[in-house]
């Protein structure tokens, strides 16, 4: 049974109002629209410099990581763009040596784009119980710095800044054991986002209904139904989409948690486990509650993972 032992994060100091940083990158749309409706107010941006530091920091932030470090056998970085930081820099091995993780295999999962990092908790466990120790560790770090404004902007989807997750897992224990794993590609949308109006359309269409199912297939895969699951921590984008796909899982909008969106954005593959702390923090979750994290991949990948705390 795999295991989230813990979550740490690394948020930039920088905010940004979004009306302001779509001015900067010269995007002509209503600001408004993008606040009042779809849910953003702000980002966190550093100023431009190496992904390594950041993942660091997150990893720096989980208190444990100084004393269980030895026994950390994959360190997986998850990001949504393939391509982290310019040739030859490497921001994962530089992190691996950093971290004092020189035992650990490191190697990125990127394919899925912002469902990679549950992907990379799937891949982690499945590791982990193959190579039957029960000490043995694996350190996700997902998150990445915004080089581009094809990086910074996504029309009618996010508005999209910079933070790290790092999110420690293991093979065993009690706390936020994972249940169960779905995901569905769809294919034919590979080209995302440059889709043509027709691919974009077709799309639109699929969208609520492939997602609705995927968590729906999730929640069954763990023998719960929509009545168990306490809250559902997505990826930071358009809200309206959000609720669109909760009343098609027949699941209500007071279970979704967007808290932090309007001040932090969509930060690609960290938004998940970015919105479990702060609902920890808020006491919206207890012991004994199932939480869903879901994500979808431009590309087009949607994935959710239901977890009990």
């Amino acid at each position: 049974m795999t295991s989230i032992l813990a979550v740490a994060s690394y948020l930039p100091p920088r905010s940004v109002a979004v009306a302001d940083h779509l001015a900067e990158l010269g995007i002509e749309v209503d600001a408004g629209l993008y606040q009042q409706y779809y849910g953003f107010g702000r980002i966190r941006r550093d100023p431009p410099g190496n992904l390594a530091e950041q993942l660091v920091a997150a990893g720096r932030r989980l208190d444990r990581l100084a004393t269980d470090a030895p026994r950390v056998r994959y360190l997986v970085h998850a990001p949504t763009i393939q391509h982290t930081a310019p040739y030859p820099h490497t921001p994962l091995w530089q992190a691996r040596a950093e971290l004092g993780l020189h035992q650990a295999l490191p190697f990125t999962l990127s394919q899925h784009a912002c469902a990679s990092a549950l992907l990379a908790i799937d891949t982690c466990g499945r590791l982990l119980a193959a190579d039957g120790d029960p000490d043995a560790l694996a350190l996700l770090l997902t998150g990445e710095k915004t080089f581009t404004g094809v990086a910074q902007f996504i029309a009618d989807s996010a508005v999209l800044g910079e933070g790290v997750a790092a999110v420690l897992i293991g093979p065993g224990g009690d706390r936020d054991r994972v249940l169960s794993y779905a995901t569905r590609t769809l294919g034919e949308f590979h080209e995302a986002p440059e889709l043509s109006p027709r691919l974009q359309e077709e799309f639109q269409g699929r969208y609520t209904e492939v997602l609705a199912e995927v968590i729906l297939a999730a929640t069954r895969q763990a023998g719960l139904t929509t009545a168990d699951i306490t809250l559902v921590l997505p990826h930071n984008v358009n809200r309206i989409s959000w609720w669109r796909v909760l009343t098609r899982a027949g699941l209500p909008k007071s279970r979704l948690f967007l808290d932090n969106q309007a001040e932090l954005g969509h930060c690609f593959g960290a938004d998940p486990f970015l919105g479990y702390q702060a609902a920890l923090a808020s006491g919206r979750l207890r012991p004994g509650d199932h939480y869903v994290l879901t994500a979808a991949g431009l590309g087009a990948t949607l994935a959710a993972t239901v977890v009990r705390h």
